[in-house]
């Protein structure tokens, strides 16, 4: 019988990588060298805001081509509704009820003074030191970490959104990085730039992109991490480019508000930058060894976009809060134009980079898992020992929460209140708990991803579980609660 001796080899080396991954927990085949990764986070983004979304507005054929030559992931779920808490979290792999960093930091000490029932907890200005950071695991695999774009999970310094000099990335495990806006109206708003028009069919040059891009191209021969921290699509909506005002005043028809117009000029033009950074892997030869994330912080702004069929949006824990697009390429290891429907967090990508790096760094620090197997079989199991919870013991909006309406809808284009509560996911179902009168409310996602149904006194026997092992999980985490003021406010 005569023996392919090259197909004798793989198979000795596919032996050889199944029985190191049984021993070491590690990832890669021997001799192999792990992936460049390239992480994006995009500000505000809602979950049905992309075309291969099933958006029929907005135009995003280089995020599109992302999820074609990747994997699209449906049920995907930031750790807060809210920016900082958000990043912290997936910065860390800590859930922000661990963190106690819950809401969004501030520019100085203090907590909430509103007139309401429950008194929140103080504010958390910083990430502390002492957590270790995706970078930081990172860098001890030898890679070498870049920053660019909005931080914000430390005090302003000389400006807004400007990085910590004690706890901005440099301190984090970054080695280099820039927090330039870009593009973003954050660059102009307060300057004669803003009435300057941008040509018909071009966009706006961003300083941002230009600096990640550079970024890649001087780390080609060398193995990197690069956390491309968009300020796109957070407000303030605006768009220099009147071309694509008039594109969108047509496809919109007058739906929604006026804003929503040039929201979705914003949305297309984040599109735009998005394909620059890929076309820039293309262009470096490094596209087909370099695992690139794409997420949102937490759901769409209500103001501006939808989160439709969801209901909620940025700031409260129903689904249009907290389900955000999630989406990974990574050529030869995931399969093309892919679906996963398995519920994924966003504290689960340290522990992915993790192993993906070979990195050994323990495990049971995290409230993530790795999701390497869902990379491989969108159909596998995930080892994860805990429930997925959300903890918001806040008020929202704070400067107009009594003017706000109460009722929290689906695609109305509305900020309502939003008041402290939690979440806890166990397979189908969903239970939110209300701290002012212990209120719960109880839907099966499966059934009703619009959350339109509570179902909590048809299934009581469920409900009490599902708040018990919330409330045991609030306990380990050492979650801070929201408490009766001392003085009757």
């Amino acid at each position: 019988m005569r023996i392919n001796k090259t197909r004798m080899c793989r198979g000795v080396l596919l032996l050889i990588a199944i029985l190191s991954v049984g021993m070491e927990g590690k990832y890669c085949f021997a001799g192999e060298e792990p992936p460049n990764i390239v992480f994006i986070l995009v500000d505000d983004l809602s979950w049905s805001d992309l075309g291969c979304y099933g958006n029929k507005i907005h135009d995003t054929p280089n995020i599109n081509r992302l999820a074609r030559e990747g994997m699209r992931f449906t049920q995907a779920y930031a750790p807060a509704p809210i920016c900082s808490a958000s990043r912290a979290a997936i910065m860390t792999g800590k859930f922000p009820a661990r963190l106690q960093f819950e809401f969004v930091t501030k520019n100085s000490a203090g907590q909430q003074d509103l007139s309401v029932p429950l008194q929140s907890p103080p504010f958390t200005l910083n990430l502390p030191l002492k957590e270790r950071t995706i970078a930081e695991v990172l860098s001890a695999q030898e890679y070498d970490s870049g920053f660019f774009g909005k931080w914000h999970i430390s005090q302003h310094h000389g400006g807004y959104l400007g990085w910590s000099p004690t706890h901005g990335p440099l301190q984090q495990g970054f080695s280099m990085g820039d927090a330039d806006f870009g593009a973003h109206p954050y660059s102009y708003r307060k300057s004669e730039i803003k009435n300057q028009i941008v040509p018909s069919g071009k966009y706006p040059v961003d300083t941002l992109t230009e600096k990640t891009v550079d970024f890649i191209n001087n780390h080609r021969d060398k193995r990197f991490f690069l956390y491309l921290s968009h300020y796109f699509v957070h407000d303030p909506i605006h768009s220099r480019c009147e071309w694509l005002i008039e594109k969108y005043r047509a496809k919109l028809k007058g739906q929604g508000p006026d804003s929503r117009v040039s929201y979705g000029a914003m949305v297309e033009t984040l599109d735009h930058l998005i394909g620059q950074l890929l076309r820039s892997l293309d262009d470096a030869g490094i596209a087909d060894r370099t695992l690139v994330v794409f997420m949102s912080d937490n759901g769409g702004h209500p103001n501006y976009t939808t989160n439709e069929p969801l209901r909620g949006s940025k700031w409260n824990l129903y689904e249009g809060g907290i389900r955000v697009p999630f989406i990974v390429r990574w050529p030869g290891e995931v399969t093309p134009d892919s679906t996963c429907d398995a519920v994924v967090h966003g504290c689960d990508l340290l522990p992915t980079f993790a192993e993906v790096s070979n990195s050994m760094t323990p495990s049971g620090t995290w409230d993530g898992v790795s999701l390497l197997p869902l990379l491989h079989n969108p159909q596998s199991d995930l080892d994860r020992v805990q429930p997925l919870v959300w903890h918001f013991p806040y008020y929202h909006p704070e400067k107009i929460f009594e003017q706000s309406p109460i009722e929290i809808g689906v695609g109305d284009f509305t900020t309502s209140q939003t008041r402290p509560h939690s979440a806890i996911r166990q397979g189908d179902f969903k239970l939110l708990q209300f701290y002012e009168d212990d209120r719960i409310e109880l839907y099966n996602l499966l059934k009703d991803h619009s959350e339109m149904r509570n179902i909590a006194d048809d299934h009581l026997d469920l409900s009490e579980k599902l708040k018990r092992q919330l409330n045991e999980n609030l306990s380990k985490l050492d979650a801070r609660l929201p408490v009766k003021w001392k003085n009757t406010k």
